[in-house]
């Protein structure tokens, strides 16, 4: 799957929502001023370029001058790269590969872990602070009940679904139902027809 420009812009918009608005994170951000990290998804046919700068992070999907440092990884693993300690273990198991500087990786992912991401924050511009905190904690909450709730009961959805395949009605048994059906019908227009007669006398 190729990076479009609006997965850029996307990403782009989050990443300096929450990484360049709060003030106390200035130092962990300067650690990262004029490098350019590239990050190779597997789940995408090309890579996305992160360009750090003092007041914001620039995303391209191309770019053809030099990086600093460059990581290949998969799209679930990204979720585990804001714990910097865990990076020399994703490397060891090969879920995480890094050429160039891995000092650029590893203040991305501290930075990322000193950020609190807070979906409020992006909403609050257009819904105001109120709605936006309200609507956060209602996506925090429903995301752990369904995460608790599949993965308590992801046999059972596959035994139910199996056990309704096996109950649906045949081919021959659905078209007896429409034919009685519509019979049903004829009935009911034929009776409303007489009693409009019976209302006319």
């Amino acid at each position: 799957m190729p990076v479009t420009p609006m997965i850029t812009a996307g990403i782009e918009g989050a990443l300096n929502a929450f990484l360049y608005r709060d003030r106390a994170l200035k130092s962990a951000r300067q650690r990262l001023q004029g490098k350019v990290l590239r990050v190779a998804l597997r789940e995408f046919s090309t890579p996305l370029i992160l360009i750090f700068s003092e007041r914001q992070v620039d995303v391209l999907g191309q770019w053809e001058g030099e990086t600093d440092c460059s990581v290949t990884t998969r799209l679930s693993v990204l979720p585990e790269l804001r714990n910097r300690q865990q990076l020399t273990a994703l490397i060891r198991r090969g879920d995480l590969e890094v050429e160039g500087d891995i000092q650029v990786v590893q203040n991305f992912a501290s930075l990322m872990d000193l950020a609190e991401f807070d979906p409020a924050e992006l909403l609050a511009p257009y819904i105001g602070d109120i709605a936006a905190e309200g609507l956060s904690k209602v996506f925090r909450s429903g995301a752990r009940i369904v995460k608790k709730s599949v993965g308590r009961n992801q046999r059972y959805l596959a035994e139910a679904v199996t056990e309704e395949w096996r109950m649906a009605p045949g081919s021959l048994e659905v078209a007896w139902f429409a034919e009685e059906t519509d019979a049903l019908a004829r009935s009911l227009d034929a009776l409303i027809s007489r009693l409009d007669t019976l209302e006319a006398k």
